[in-house]
Order: C-alpha cells, then structure tokens, then sequence
C-alpha cells in the first residue's frame, strides 16, 4: 500500500473536524430527490458557449455516470462535448485506475485536454490524475472534494474503508492530496455540505488557482442550477 502526505503540521490539518450531524441528516433526508434530479431534471440553460471544449465528468463515491446526467445535457446543449467517466460506479480508488481512465480517454476519441470535472471524491481522483497526465487534461473543477486537510475531515471515510477495503491515508497509490496539479484548478466548496468539511473542500492558499462557495447541499453539487451555471463558467474562464 501507498501513502496518503498530509500538510505539514504547521498547517493544523488535523483540527478540521467533518461536518455536523445536523448537516448530514439533511444530506440524507434529501437524498432520494436530489439524485432523481441529478438523473431526470431538464438540462439548465446555461450563459456560456461550449465551442466543442471538451469536458469528463467524473462521479462522487458509490455514484455513477447516471448521477451527472443533468450535468452533462446541460452542457452538452450549450456546445460542450461532455463525456461520463465509463468506468461504473466510482467505488474507491485502486492501483490502476488512472491506466483506465486513459483508456475511457481513447475510447471517447478525445485528442487534446479535456477539462475534468470531478464532483467529491471524482475531483480527488481528477486532481490526482491532472499530476500524472498533465497533457491530457486542460483544467480540473472540484465539486464538494476532500483534496485538503485530513482525509477523515468528511462524513464517508468509514463507509469508503468498508467498500474501498483499504484506509483512507492509506491507498493503493501514491498520493498527495493538497498539492496543486500543474494545471488550473477551481474548487467548489459550500458551508451547507453535510458530507465534506468545508475547509477540505476550498483547500489553503496554493492548493487551487480559485475557490468558490455555492450555496448547496454536497449531493447537489450535479443537480443545483446554479452549482451548474457555475462549473460551465470555470470551463471557460
């Protein structure tokens, strides 16, 4: 197994504590709506124009492509070429995960870099690949993603340990988490997250080019017009 490097010490990582119990009921209690939104919703109108840019949506833990539906119409309706990530549903990270998401790359016949949009742990995974494939990857948008801070600052650590069958800071590739990918980078972040602690989400001074509040729940991140609105902005900006 590999290591997860935390930041140093000084930067006081390990008092982010997760989110409230309160924030996380709510997560729950509008769970069922929220992903049939996500799934079924019309696409949003949207101000920006695609020009063909492409764009891989990558889920969240224990979602699939099925989940970024809305999403990807929206985008796909303003002249993006948006693309599921392919690979099913997202349940951890594993030794060659990067190798197959360059294959899902080819299989989609995108030549240039493609902007990654990876909502919770898809824009860990997105980060993480941007280091390695670089020239694949335009830019990366985080929604909701626990990149900073320590890995158990969420509210899924334990419920990823059982499906992942490995421990959050200790996955089976080498990882640090907070470091910037040579790429830009926004991440979307909301205080109203009940899965993902804020701080975790936005990151400290260096570890994204932008960071920006939504005001949404963390299962809305795909589904709420306005968190949608905002990552086709950052495709362009």
């Amino acid at each position: 197994m590999a290591t997860i490097t935390l930041p140093i010490p000084g930067q006081r990582a390990d008092l982010i504590n997760a989110p409230p119990l309160r924030l996380l009921a709510r997560e729950v209690a509008g769970f069922a709506y929220t992903r049939t939104r996500a799934t079924f919703a019309p696409p949003v109108a949207l101000d920006v124009e695609g020009k063909g840019r492409e764009v891989v949506v990558l889920p969240g833990f224990l979602a699939s492509d099925r989940t970024t539906i809305r999403l990807r119409r929206s985008l796909d309706q303003a002249g993006f070429r948006a693309h599921g990530w392919g690979l099913g549903r997202n349940g951890g990270v594993s030794v060659d995960l990067f190798e197959k998401i360059d294959r899902q790359f080819d299989r989609n016949g995108i030549d240039g870099p493609a902007t990654l949009v990876g909502w919770s742990l898809g824009g860990v995974i997105a980060r993480e690949y941007a280091k390695r494939s670089p020239h694949r990857v335009a830019r990366v948008i985080t929604l909701g993603s626990p990149f900073s801070a320590h890995p158990r600052a969420n509210n899924a650590w334990r419920v990823y340990e059982f499906v992942a069958g490995h421990a959050v800071d200790d996955p089976p590739v080498e990882a640090v988490l907070h470091e910037k990918p040579p790429v830009p980078t926004f991440a979307f972040w909301s205080a109203r997250d009940g899965v993902v602690a804020p701080d975790a989400a936005r990151g400290r001074i260096g570890e994204s080019d932008q960071s920006t509040e939504l005001d949404c729940s963390h299962m809305a991140f795909i589904a709420d017009p306005e968190a949608i609105r905002a990552v086709a902005r950052a495709i362009v900006a």
